[in-house]
């Protein structure tokens, strides 16, 4: 089954002090080129945030900038073409290939859940994702739309969800 990726990664980073999460350096990379690693097999890769100089990359932006991760999500569906799309924010840095794949079996909208659900990690229908995106979907909460489509819940390996959100966060990230 072949599938898109849209990447989000127009947060404001309010609790890292502004910084931009996609730039943060993990291993000898950066987050965003972390993430991509992972859907390296994607066949669309759609990056919803400040345009940076990546080759087989489309670039979206939500309109306006800061409109959310649901306005986000909705800037990078239009770019997709493919019928499934695998959702991600920037900071995910315990993602690997093999969550991608268990998140991807077939015919089923999915999500990864550890101790709670991570509705920034999951796959997706695309057709069922445009029915129930809001008219508007700026500042409007991801989950409420995202509950609508039934997602299979898979269950994370121990540090798949971690994300980047807070400086304790960063400096796990940079110790780790």
């Amino acid at each position: 089954m072949t599938y898109a990726v849209i990447v989000l990664t127009g947060g404001k980073g309010e609790r890292l002090g502004g910084v931009d999460k996609a730039a943060l350096s993990y291993r000898d990379a950066t987050l965003l080129d972390h993430v991509l690693s992972v859907v390296d097999d994607a066949s669309q890769k759609v990056v919803v945030g400040p345009e940076k100089d990546l080759p087989g990359v489309v670039w979206a932006r939500e309109d306006p900038p800061g409109g959310g991760p649901l306005a986000g999500l909705a800037a990078g569906l239009e770019k997709i073409t493919e019928d499934w799309v695998v959702v991600l924010a920037v900071d995910q840095p315990g993602l690997t290939r093999a969550t991608i794949a268990r998140l991807r079996e077939p015919g089923r909208n999915a999500v990864l859940k550890d101790d709670r659900v991570q509705w920034l990690i999951g796959c997706w229908n695309a057709a069922e994702l445009r029915e129930a995106l809001p008219e508007d979907p700026r500042d409007l909460p991801l989950r409420r739309t995202l509950l609508q489509l039934e997602p299979v819940e898979v269950s994370a390996l121990p540090g798949e969800a971690r994300d980047v959100d807070t400086p304790a966060d960063l400096d796990t990230l940079h110790s780790g």
